[in-house]
């Protein structure tokens, strides 16, 4: 199959509302119970729990990254969602050959999450949930048009992996949900460089054309202490996913020569509510500003 078939897909790949559907994407799955849709579903995945009283009774069909393909397929689902960034290639393409419809979501800006709520609606025929998304994309304009007229964004930083320490950069969905709850991403120009250590600046990066680098992602780099204080954050969000930030790891910070650190802000944050793209994105746009300083302005 031609990789660039695993691409976001704008719509579903079918001509019918589905009825039986599985979700392996976590955020697509609350967002499908969110707009009304939970009752469609017929398999998720482990790591799909929210709502927790509406999947809580629902097959589990294992992790995003290892699925059991063959249990999915004795489903007959009418609809597997996926996510290009969450799921396989190799699982999409073995239930494509299967017969079974996948539609590849993979939103990497808010106005995508967005429009991708508006899309489940009309691929599913549900509009009663349209004023809620509605909602959810008038309050993500109110927040954008008050970021934009503050004086000046919060410089943030936000490590999504302890060891080694890791970020994203502009070309992703955690990078612009900060831009619009004004927030600065200090990382946002800085790539993943290949292998490892170029990315922590002990050896030298591929060239542009080695084929060791070609089609590697580069929207997450791993970067050092002393970038982290180079880029000298007013605010630094210490997510409880994908790796578990507590309590333990704010000294780790905390001495850092950064006016985070100076000024205590050094905060905890929801994971999901910086990289759970869908209904969610109604409760970031709630907590996010003033995790980034609003309440301070």
């Amino acid at each position: 199959m031609d990789a660039r078939t695993y691409y976001y897909q704008m719509e579903a790949p079918v001509t019918q509302p589905p009825r039986r559907v599985v979700s392996l994407v976590p955020s697509v799955t609350e967002s499908l119970f969110d707009l009304n849709l939970g009752d469609r579903l017929v398999g998720i995945t482990d790591y799909c729990v929210f709502p927790a009283e509406g999947v809580k009774n629902l097959p589990r069909m294992g992790g995003t990254k290892n699925p059991d393909v063959a249990r999915i397929i004795a489903l007959k689902p009418d609809l597997v969602i996926a996510n290009r960034e969450e799921n396989h290639q190799e699982h999409v393409d073995a239930l494509r050959q299967a017969g079974i419809p996948v539609w590849v979501t993979f939103p990497r800006t808010v106005a995508d999450a967005i429009n991708l709520l508006w899309n489940i609606m009309h691929v599913f025929d549900e509009p009663v949930m349209v004023p809620r998304v509605r909602l959810i994309e008038q309050t993500y304009d109110w927040v954008l048009r008050l970021s934009e007229n503050r004086e000046k964004p919060t410089r943030v930083f936000v490590p999504i992996w302890l060891d080694p320490l890791m970020t994203f950069n502009a070309d992703t969905y955690c990078h612009d949900l900060l831009r619009a709850c004004g927030g600065l991403n200090v990382f946002a120009d800085r790539e993943r460089r290949y292998p490892l250590k170029a990315d922590l600046g002990t050896a030298e990066p591929y060239a542009a054309d080695d084929p060791r680098a070609a089609g590697r992602d580069t929207r997450y780099p791993r970067v050092t202490l002393d970038e982290v204080t180079a880029a000298q954050p007013d605010v630094i969000l210490l997510p409880s996913e994908p790796f578990a930030f507590t309590e333990a790891h704010i000294p780790l910070f905390a001495a850092l020569d950064v006016p985070a650190a100076r000024h205590g802000r050094i905060k905890l944050v929801d994971g999901s509510l910086l990289t759970w793209h869908g209904t969610r994105l109604a409760q970031a746009l709630n907590s996010l500003p003033a995790l980034l300083g609003w309440d301070e302005d």
